[in-house]
């Protein structure tokens, strides 16, 4: 996966942050303003060695995004840009 790749994923759920969590065979890619649930079209960003950021790909459908959550609204447990950041 590079930046600029742009590829359909499914979102399955929240970072702390609030960004959507997607996965491609196991590869974490955070996708700003959706939820779980959310099946979109994503353009890479930025990669790093254990995961990816992505926005919406122009022409997504606005159906399935929905506003991102704020950091105090997710649950624990659960992934965060951050923790892959400081491996």
């Amino acid at each position: 996966m590079k930046v600029g790749d742009v590829v359909d994923v499914e979102v399955t759920e929240v970072s702390k942050r609030g960004d959507g969590v997607a996965k491609i065979r196991g590869f974490i890619i955070f996708v700003p303003n959706t939820k779980p649930g959310d099946k979109v079209k994503v353009k890479i960003t930025r990669v790093g060695p254990s995961f990816a950021v992505a926005e919406l790909a122009t022409g997504a459908g606005e159906s399935t995004q929905a506003a991102s959550t704020s950091q105090e609204e997710a649950q624990p447990g659960e992934s965060t840009q951050e923790e892959f950041e400081e491996e």
